[in-house]
């Protein structure tokens, strides 16, 4: 059935186990991020047979499909909603925060459930995403004292989230201003924080170079496990393989048309967007049964370099098969490699069959 995902859960395993023994080797202990792959049981499973500190995930929905048995800690990376407060410390060990609202709701919470729930008070260095801004030292304590003061809560440490936004790369300054910040709140409470989270696979480029400040000891890598990918320049990280996902499509239609629409031109295509176009002449093009709905198009990239990507639809995507040296046919399927938003997509659509391989 097709469209269709092919995971190799090998790959994935050896990724996961390259990034995991890296870490650990300089004293820095990792998340697994599940969240781009919608926690897929098959893909957990992989994971959940490594000594791995958190299962991480944005969705509670994912992180409540997690097997009871596990060796990890779960961790909410999102915010957690106030009204979903009690849901949160019912399902996750510890969660990311940084609104003394929601951490009132998830202190009842605790307190109600009898237990202790752990929270990593986020940060912001600057690339203006969540966390408590980092020149905002009053904010900063009360919302730590706060926490400390809570009996349903624990102060885990500090977290700071860089380039998914604002596309501020982590470097070892504001990751050393991370570290200085949990310093003086150590000497604050009078007692050490467990952790500090130094940002996601966008750091594996200082990790590489040996330039993350000693005092980060944790990391939340999705992307790099699942694309084999350090994030902050897009570039593959050594001993990865980059393959662990690719997007298999059927062709339902070649024809040799313009490259350039004919007609009188409207405004905007099915999406808002006004389209442009550059006129080849006539060339060799399929259109795919796949589509917007099932996968981010602009980050799909056939494995055969001779076949470009030109668009899409809803359902359908067009592709120049002109320069192919393989001879396609109705029936035929390609293969794409995939961008991260890619495969967050194709695992998000119900329409997109997950077929997984050892």
């Amino acid at each position: 059935m097709y469209p269709r995902l092919k995971i190799d859960l090998k790959k994935f395993k050896h990724n996961a186990k390259i990034l995991l023994d890296l870490c650990n080797s300089k004293g820095i202990s990792v998340a697994a991020v599940t969240k781009v792959f919608c926690a897929a049981p098959e893909m957990v499973k992989v994971l959940n047979d490594l000594p791995f500190e958190f299962l991480a995930d944005s969705r509670l929905e994912n992180i409540e499909s997690y097997p009871a048995q596990r060796k990890a800690r779960t961790l909410l990376l999102r915010l957690p909603s106030p009204s979903e407060a009690a849901r949160v410390v019912a399902s996750c060990d510890t969660s990311c925060n940084s609104e003394l609202y929601t951490l009132r709701k998830l202190a009842a919470a605790a307190t109600a459930q009898g237990k202790k729930h752990g929270i990593i008070l986020m940060v912001d260095l600057g690339d203006l995403r969540e966390g408590i801004y980092y020149n905002n030292e009053a904010l900063l304590n009360e919302t730590a004292d706060f926490i400390h003061a809570q009996e349903g809560l624990t102060l885990e440490g500090l977290g700071v989230n860089l380039t998914c936004y604002g596309a501020i790369l982590p470097t070892p300054d504001n990751l050393q201003r991370l570290c200085g910040m949990a310093r003086k709140l150590e000497e604050r409470l009078g007692t050490p924080l467990k952790i500090i989270s130094g940002g996601n696979s966008s750091s594996l480029y200082l990790l590489e170079k040996n330039e993350i400040p000693a005092g980060v000891n944790n990391l939340r890598l999705g992307e790099s496990i699942v694309r084999g990918m350090e994030t902050a320049f897009s570039t593959p990280y050594p001993g990865l393989a980059v393959d662990v996902v690719t997007l298999e499509a059927e062709i339902i239609e070649i024809m040799e048309k313009p490259s350039f629409p004919e007609g009188k031109k409207g405004g905007f295509d099915a999406f808002g967007q006004e389209p442009h176009f550059e006129d080849h002449g006539i060339r060799r093009r399929a259109i795919l049964a796949v589509g917007r709905q099932d996968t981010d198009f602009e980050g799909l990239t056939s494995t055969d370099n001779r076949i470009k990507v030109v668009g899409a639809s809803s359902d359908h995507l067009i592709v120049d098969i002109t320069d192919s040296e393989k001879a396609l046919s109705i029936g035929d399927t390609l293969e794409f490699s995939m961008s991260y938003g890619a495969i967050l997509a194709g695992f998000t659509s119900k329409y997109v069959e997950k077929h997984f391989s050892e």
